[in-house]
């Protein structure tokens, strides 16, 4: 089973697929996601999104001002302004 995400700026569509992990900087710290998650809804802070793909390969994102949100292996990241690293 894999998570399916996605990664938003307000401009366009920055990364999205199925992934194995998530890791984001929120407010309250750094979180980790793996399927099975718990439903979360958290406020993004200033910093690098590590994606790892189905294959093992991890993508970087430099996101600022944005949520994050967890559900049914289904992870939202929408950020005022993100781009691959």
């Amino acid at each position: 089973m894999a998570l399916t995400v996605s990664i938003v700026s307000a401009a366009s569509e920055v990364w999205s697929g199925e992934a194995s992990q998530v890791i984001a900087r929120t407010t309250e710290g750094e979180i980790g996601i793996l399927t099975g998650h718990e439903p979360v809804l958290a406020v993004l802070a200033e910093g690098q999104v590590r994606v790892t793909d189905s294959t093992g390969t991890v993508h970087s994102v430099e996101a600022e001002d944005g949520f994050l949100s967890v559900d049914h292996d289904r992870v939202e990241i929408v950020a005022r302004n993100a781009k691959l690293a």
